[in-house]
């Protein structure tokens, strides 16, 4: 296992994190997974065994029951993994039980300690932008956190590009606790965020978590063009993440199929493998109903693409360039940073076009 660093921390990752949003089952994530302990401790064993050193989850999961389950099913080797959770959701019903003010940031990071059984938090995550709650006041709550020894890092997650900025500046103005990652969504399926997100991560040193890094299952290779969807699945019950072009996506689907007979390997391999090429980026985070299912996707970290492969790829999926991109294209490539690089380079190659 190659580990990565989170960003400009010293913290070292495994470059897939398993991710608990199927564990619980409870209420509206029944039809996502329902996980119980045991199962979690045997997907546990075999991420341990094959070196991933982190879990993802959060207090909204399961409303609350999937960090439970992870406190249980960590006994007696919590110091194998690096837990990252999040906070922002409504966890009550009183008007300060969500959110990202001082009051719920400590209520909640106490509750999540009390949860997963443990005295601190590796990387504490805001689950979304609060744009009522000043960001000086979350980084102070977090600060004392940190300076209490209840969490380690913090990071942030599914936050504008100005959103970012606007934290790191204030962590940098008042010398405050300076988010270490930021977690987004990002696939084959939706590149929107080479245009602002990567390029930060690269410019600033926030290493990039990725969330359903399959598209909810569309790059798995499970949905085709003609073919029935199948049922039972998260895609099906749950339309999350949007699909603008469904032609486009069968396209992609298409190309990632092809790839993965030549190598002969699931098409879940080649599109997460993909993401490991990409700038920025420091864990995947994959989730599975099943030990099976976890133990198959954990094994995409061994496949390597080609240099071929990955040109494929990036040209099936490539969007049509924004403003003002395509301006900074034509005017501005002669003084590009390698933060600008993320958002332009493919298009900068006359051979990839």
């Amino acid at each position: 296992m190659q580990y990565r660093q989170l960003g400009n921390t010293g913290l070292m990752v495994s470059p897939l994190t398993v991710g608990t949003m199927t564990w619980g089952g409870v209420d509206i994530f029944s039809h996502i997974g329902s996980v119980d302990v045991q199962e979690a401790r045997l997907q546990l064993d075999k991420a341990i065994e094959r070196g991933v050193n982190m879990v993802d989850t959060s207090n909204i999961y399961s409303f609350g029951k999937s960090e439970e389950i992870l406190g249980q099913a960590l006994a007696g080797r919590r110091d194998r993994i690096i837990i990252a959770t999040k906070l922002r959701a409504p966890m009550g019903r009183g008007p300060n039980d969500v959110g990202l003010s001082r009051h719920h940031v400590i209520e909640a990071c106490n509750a999540s300690l009390k949860r997963l059984g443990t005295d601190y938090i590796d990387l504490y995550q805001l689950h979304g932008w609060d744009g009522i709650t000043p960001v000086e006041e979350t980084l102070r709550a977090l600060d004392d956190l940190q300076r209490a020894g209840k969490i380690r890092y913090a990071g942030v997650s599914n936050f504008s590009g100005w959103h970012v900025m606007k934290m790191l500046a204030a962590s940098d103005a008042h010398n405050l606790i300076r988010p270490a990652a930021h977690q987004i969504y990002y696939s084959l399926q939706c590149r929107d965020a080479e245009l602002e997100l990567l390029p930060i991560a690269v410019d600033q040193g926030v290493g990039t978590l990725v969330w359903s890094p399959l598209a909810g299952g569309l790059l798995s290779g499970k949905y085709r063009r003609g073919q029935p969807e199948p049922e039972g699945t998260r895609v099906a019950n749950w339309k999350i993440p949007p699909v603008p072009d469904r032609e486009a996506l069968y396209d992609i689907v298409e190309v990632v199929v092809a790839i993965a007979e030549q190598r002969g390997v699931p098409p879940a391999h080649v599109s997460l493998a993909w993401l490991l090429t990409r700038p920025g980026i420091a864990s995947v985070i994959v989730g599975a109903r099943t030990t099976a299912q976890l133990e198959e996707n954990l094994a995409a970290a061994e496949l390597i693409l080609s240099d071929a492969e990955i040109m494929q790829l990036e040209k099936i999926s490539r969007p049509p360039l924004p403003y003002p991109y395509w301006q900074q294209k034509f005017i501005n490539a002669d003084r590009l940073s390698p933060a600008d690089l993320v958002a332009l380079g493919p298009y900068l190659n006359e051979t990839a076009q």
